[in-house]
């Protein structure tokens, strides 16, 4: 999570206030139910199973090479922060979400690992690219191997001098150095189309996310 999101959560929720409505908005309470309602009846598992059904069946036909990979995001889309998000109200705040981090509590979502197994059956090789910030490398590395995500080539965070850059334009610049590095890349996979969206993104495999927008 980057430091727009005190920002984009609040976006979220307010956009959401006013869907289905007319003049007059949804309540903010009512909203943030809406949120876990959905999250937590089974909805969400359901749209999920539907993405990563299709994507197993575009992978399934793929040219798969050596040097083939797919990148994963992290929060949201390999780990799972949304017992984070309920504690926070469905805000923003930066010491919980920073604490959360260190103690690694994200589990993974069930269904993306199950591309992720499906990718390394196949030969694919996986890279995770992240906004998360270098401090907190280790611990994100140490949570997506006590989550079973134990085999890809690398983990990349952001630098110092990159804390700036807008997420796509992050993201992009990265996916242009790994191609530069010799890496084809034949898919990308995350919940933000700042995730996907730019050159050398390939299957774009879209995670549902209600919970906030990184803008671009």
């Amino acid at each position: 999570m980057t430091r727009k999101l005190s920002i984009t959560f609040i976006s979220l929720l307010a956009l959401i206030i006013f869907i289905g409505c007319n003049d007059t908005p949804e309540n903010l309470t009512t909203a943030r139910q809406l949120i876990k309602d959905y999250y937590e009846s089974g909805k969400f598992e359901e749209e999920l199973i539907s993405v990563i059904m299709n994507a197993e069946e575009e992978f399934e036909s793929a040219d798969i090479k050596e040097n083939s990979v797919v990148l994963f995001d992290v929060d949201e889309t390999a780990l799972d922060n949304y017992e984070l998000a309920e504690s926070m109200g469905f805000g923003y705040v930066y010491k919980m979400n920073k604490e959360w981090n260190a103690e690694m509590k994200s589990p993974a979502i069930t269904q993306v690992k199950e591309l992720y197994d499906f990718l390394i059956s196949k030969g694919a090789r996986i890279i995770f690219l992240t906004g998360r910030n270098i401090p907190e490398y280790e611990v994100t590395y140490g949570n997506l191997i006590k989550e079973g995500y134990t085999i890809f080539d690398t983990l990349i965070t952001q630098r110092e001098h990159e804390y700036k850059m807008k997420a796509q334009e992050f993201k992009s610049s990265k996916r242009i150095e790994l191609v530069e590095k010799g890496y084809d890349i034949i898919g990308t996979v995350g919940d933000q189309w700042s995730d996907l969206e730019g050159p050398y993104h390939g299957i774009q495999v879209k995670i549902p996310n209600y919970l906030y927008l990184i803008e671009d």
